[in-house]
């Protein structure tokens, strides 16, 4: 079957998979480590496994073929679905329900500019490189190398700080897998009668999709609107320096949210960069048309997008019942990452049906306004009130945790 795979289409192939394997593994992984003292273990083994597959991709070609860089791609993804349930399932022991927004927003914050650093610290090396003889595949694969380094030195950073709890539920005594999925069975119960929890997850499923989603086809909408569609050789340097200036914008992006939510709430300013996210889409849409207007259109993406994502991730933690921390995290990132295709199979749609870019992008304000309406009809103070998490708040900061 795989000789009848295109090479285009392989890496697609690759992604569905792992995506697939994360529907089941991460609620069985989110439960073993909520009933369990294994949960910072665990968290060292994804990132042990992920950030090897990632180094091993520097062999891929020569000597290993692309069927182990599909493999080794499956499992850095997999392994990066495991590690992002487990690391956020740390927030709520680390951080009081009136702190999560803080430490929340500087984590994603300092991954943004770590994800930037690195990234320029490749580009540079790829450009001396090309002076001295070195090709441009030996660049990728020094990348490849440096991420998968990144990834296991800062992972061990946080191993060595972060302090393994005892469960807040004393063990069963049963095997530890049947014990997991009783208790995600119980999780998911929980789940079933948490309404506002419920709302506050489908919205986050479809605007989240929509801002994986316009990450994702950005730099083609770009390369197709403002040069193929014209005529005109593609610039890549501006294309790389649009995704290098994401990255430092996103770290100031993540920081000044954090601010609008301590004095609005996070439900409030989350709400807000939900609004400027559907106000860039329709000026992208209806008027960019220079590279001058891409690049501020882009700025203003990356402003919102680490401050929506890192408000989204600390008011679900004031919603989950303590003790199942994990559990909840995994049907999260379930909900990040097993709807993912959402959004990119209705921008392709849209695209077949209009031959138009701009329309199809268009057609992704259906997931932020969705999302929007959904959120706001979420009484999130509620849903962290039924989780018991309210009352672990000061007082004078209660109402402002959610922005109710």
């Amino acid at each position: 079957m795989l000789s009848r795979v295109t090479a285009k289409g392989f890496f697609f192939y690759c992604v569905s998979l792992s995506v697939f394997l994360q529907l089941f593994l991460l609620p069985v992984l989110g439960a073993i480590a909520d009933s369990s003292r294994l949960k910072k273990r665990l968290l060292g083994l994804t990132a042990a496994m992920g950030s090897a597959s990632t180094c091993l991709l520097f062999f891929v070609g020569a000597p290993l073929d692309f069927r182990w860089g599909g493999l080794l791609f499956v499992v850095a993804n997999l392994s990066l679905g495991a590690t992002s349930v487990l690391h956020n399932s740390f927030l709520p022991e680390i951080a009081t329900p009136d702190r999560r927004d803080r430490v929340s927003s500087r984590g994603y914050a300092l991954g943004y500019l770590g994800g930037g650093l690195l990234l320029a610290a490749n580009l540079a090396f790829m450009a001396v490189g090309t002076r001295f003889g070195l090709s441009t595949e030996f660049g990728v694969r020094i990348s490849l190398l440096s991420a998968g380094l990144w990834w296991a030195g800062f992972s061990l950073i946080a191993l060595r700080r972060l302090r393994q709890r005892a469960p807040a539920v004393p063990p069963s005594g049963r095997a530890p897998l049947l014990t997991a999925i009783v208790d995600l069975g119980d999780a998911l119960r929980e789940l079933g009668r948490r309404r506002h929890t419920r709302r506050f997850l489908a919205a986050y499923l479809l605007f989240n999709d929509g801002v994986h989603t316009v990450s994702a086809v950005a730099s083609v909408f770009l390369a197709q609107e403002l040069f193929v569609g014209r005529g005109r050789p593609v610039d890549q340097t501006f294309l790389l320096g649009v995704m290098l200036m994401v990255q430092f914008v996103g770290f100031v992006g993540a920081i000044a949210f954090e601010r609008i939510a301590a004095r609005t709430g996070a439900k409030r300013a989350l709400v807000l960069s939900l609004i400027l996210w559907c106000g860039a889409v329709v000026y992208c849409w209806g008027v960019l048309d220079t590279t001058a207007q891409a690049a501020g259109a882009a700025a203003v993406m990356a402003m919102v997008l680490g401050g929506s994502q890192a408000l989204s991730r600390s008011l679900f933690s004031c919603m989950i019942p303590p003790g199942r921390e994990a559990a909840f995290f995994s049907l999260y990132e379930v909900t990040n990452s097993g709807t993912s295709w959402i959004g990119p199979f209705l921008f392709a749609a849209v695209v077949g049906a209009t031959n138009s870019y701009r329309e199809a992008l268009l057609s992704l304000i259906v997931l932020f306004v969705g999302g929007l309406a959904i959120l706001v009809l979420t009484d999130t103070r509620r849903a962290i009130d039924d989780a018991g998490q309210l009352d672990r708040v000061p007082g004078p900061l209660a109402p402002a945790l959610s922005g109710a």
